[in-house]
């Protein structure tokens, strides 16, 4: 699908903003890609709902959280990107429980459940907002989105407002089956008690442990392909299986390897980075190379983690 047809087609009148071949460059971590047709930021849910259910159904969507595990291609994506702000971004404490609205990052929410002696720390480390999530299932030290999730409030793309539960959502290792176009406002998980001071130095460890192994201070979109470990139906992994992405990126040769400015990592190796001016397509580039050499050496296929979205640039395009 794409979004401007010829004659263009005129767009829901919006209270929030909406703004026409927007850059997504600066909205993503990697800062690389091309522009949206379209970038809508909804001023409140009634917005949203309203907005969804009068776009022509032909025209894509594509829920964008802060972009920290996105390539958008070099000649941009043709879709209404929706990215959640303000009023989007709130985080209730239950018994039990902790709602957090789809823009909330992770790391304000685990600390606010440890607050309250709640245990979501898993989600301290890792980067993003609890839409992203839920969306790719995050997880880190043995725990899972999966493992938490409780109910998600949504809208569909016809804009009407639904609760998915665990049956709609499908969970898998680093991924999930959200209904086609719907957009996540919030998530509720479940959580463990636990004595503030202890979760809290619980997750200095974690920041400890991350800063001393992964490349915190560069330009990266976190790990770059799925641990080739299994999984079961209730989307949880093996964490302690040895068959690890960056073992067999190393094993490879390609710890370090470069593509214009695109670098994987020295530090980690599963990890793709922006070294200075990198295009998506150095990023990508360089990610399938690693792919190809990877099975080469050792037959197995790895599976990208980071999402690619978009179109190529004209001149990166096939003839």
């Amino acid at each position: 699908m794409t979004l401007f047809p010829t004659p263009t087609p005129t767009l829901p009148p919006v209270r929030g903003r909406l703004t026409l071949d927007r850059p997504l460059a600066d909205l993503t971590w990697l800062r690389v890609g091309g522009p949206a047709d379209a970038l809508f930021q909804p001023a409140d849910l009634e917005d949203l709902c309203d907005f969804l259910a009068e776009l022509d159904p032909a025209i894509a969507v594509f829920p964008m959280g802060v972009g920290s595990n996105l390539i958008v291609r070099d000649g941009g994506l043709h879709a209404v990107v929706i990215r959640l702000g303000r009023g989007f971004n709130g985080i209730e404490i239950g018994a039990g429980t902790v709602t957090a609205g789809a823009a909330a990052l992770d790391a304000p929410v685990a600390r606010k459940a440890a607050e309250a002696g709640l245990d979501l720390t898993f989600l301290r480390t890792i980067p993003g907002s609890i839409g992203g999530a839920l969306r790719m299932n995050a997880g880190c030290y043995g725990s899972y989105v999966a493992d938490h999730f409780l109910s998600a409030e949504a809208v569909l793309r016809d804009g009407a407002r639904v609760t998915l539960t665990r049956d709609d959502i499908h969970f898998q290792y680093r991924q999930t089956d959200l209904p086609e176009g719907a957009v996540v406002t919030s998530v509720t998980f479940r959580a463990e008690p636990g004595e503030p001071a202890a979760l809290a130095a619980r997750m200095e460890e974690q920041l400890a442990k991350r800063d001393a192994t992964q490349p915190t201070k560069e330009r990266s979109a976190g790990s770059t392909f799925r641990n080739p470990a299994g999984f079961s139906s209730t989307g949880r992994a093996d964490d302690v299986h040895d068959l690890k992405a960056w073992k067999l990126i190393d094993e490879a040769g390609m710890r370090g390897a470069r593509r214009g400015g695109a670098q994987m990592s020295e530090k980690h190796s599963n990890f793709l980075l922006n070294a200075g001016g990198a295009t998506a397509a150095d990023l990508e580039g360089l990610g399938e190379e690693v792919r190809k050499r990877v099975f080469q050496e050792s037959g197995i296929e790895l599976v990208w983690e980071i999402m690619r979205v978009g179109e190529p640039a004209a001149d990166d395009k096939p003839e």
